[in-house]
């Protein structure tokens, strides 16, 4: 484990790739023009709410006007993701997802199983965290949090211990089902790492004790928290990445009032990648997609949505953020103790929770 310097996964550019039409972005006109003739495109698991992919889906839109966007399961877990992929091999209807975005440990494997596309985008030297192929990119990172009712919740937790308590009954969920969602899979590592002081070896297990516990006193509500359930009062505390706690927070308008809070403990930060589906029947009109993403309208789009960019630092050495958008972000103290699992440590605790969740919880996440 390691914190964020700026270096974190590092790979080697390789020289590239694809024997498909467009392997790389030497050709804007011939993408666009071959992204036209198929005319649409299918990401899957891109939730409106979810790092401002609504208002990239609407800047993209107004760019490309004659491009539709097939939307396909809007609140899929990664694993949901890649198993679209397989199910869908051969089918060119509307069902074939062309392109997701999953937690950083669902990548290399997919990878190695050939089930994405290698392409490299224009600006594909400037970020670091990617396959160097270009199967993947990792285009944004967040950090998990808790996003509080305060209406409901007068004392706000500020650390993972603190929602063992009584005053917590039936208030605690999480924004994912731990036996598929990276969101939630990670949550479960970030509560075992407080557990242990920051020792990763030993999280995932001490992680699935924790929510044993939380469970067991009657503090864990077995559904997937969203804005709507903590607006209501069903899940007055749900763990969740700080970008969609700040979004719902900015959605909500203070009804209720929302706290967002980075704990003190267990700070863990995640990158989310993107990939083209090798099966999805639109490569072209996905490879303009990815463009656009990684471009830097693209980028700032994502910070709109409180996601760190996976190019945010050369946009901010060349002044091409709005410094109006910048003075929203969280200070920067709160990312200070922010920790990013390698590789190895989150296919190990992918394993651990997906595989023992029933088993030492108990708790069926609906």
């Amino acid at each position: 484990m390691y914190r964020f310097t700026g270096r974190i996964l590092a790979f080697t550019a390789a020289a590239l790739l694809s024997g498909t039409v467009f392997a790389s972005a030497g050709s804007m006109d011939d993408l666009i023009a071959a992204a036209k003739k198929e005319g649409t495109f299918s990401p899957i698991a891109l939730p409106h709410d979810w790092c401002g992919w609504g208002g990239t889906f609407e800047a993209f839109k107004a760019k490309y006007p004659w491009m539709k966007i097939n939307e396909l399961n809007p609140d899929a877990g990664s694993a949901d993701e890649i198993q679209a992929i397989k199910a869908n091999k051969g089918n060119t209807g509307p069902q074939a997802p062309d392109m997701v975005d999953v937690g950083l440990s669902f990548g290399p494997k997919a990878t190695e199983e050939g089930l994405f596309l290698p392409y490299k985008v224009a600006t594909f030297d400037d970020f670091k965290v990617k396959d160097p192929e270009g199967h993947w990119y990792g285009g944004y990172y967040g950090v998990l949090s808790f996003e509080v009712n305060k209406d409901l919740v007068k004392n706000v937790p500020q650390d993972w211990s603190d929602l063992l308590k009584p005053e917590y009954a039936n208030s605690v969920a999480l924004a994912g089902d731990p036996r598929s969602s990276n969101q939630a899979i990670l949550a479960v590592y970030a509560a075992g790492l407080s557990v242990t002081n920051g020792d990763a070896a030993k999280a995932p297990k001490a992680g699935l004790e924790f929510f044993k516990e939380l469970n067991a006193k009657g503090n864990f509500v077995p559904v997937i928290g969203k804005a709507s359930s903590v607006a209501q009062g069903t899940t007055p505390i749900v763990i969740r990445w700080d970008y969609n706690a700040l979004a719902d927070r900015d959605t909500l308008k203070g009804n209720p009032p929302v706290e967002v809070v980075v704990p003190k403990s267990g700070v863990v930060a995640g990158v989310y990648a993107q990939a083209i589906s090798a099966y999805g029947p639109h490569p072209n009109a996905t490879k303009l997609w990815m463009e656009y993403l990684y471009s830097d309208e693209g980028q700032v789009g994502f910070l709109k949505g409180y996601c760190h960019p996976a190019r945010f630092n050369k946009l901010v050495d060349e002044k091409k953020i709005p410094q109006e958008l910048l003075d929203k972000l969280p200070p920067a103290e709160n990312y200070a103790k922010a920790v990013f699992p390698t590789l190895e440590e989150q296919e190990a605790n992918t394993k651990e929770v997906t595989g023992n969740w029933d088993s030492v919880v108990g708790a069926n996440v609906k």
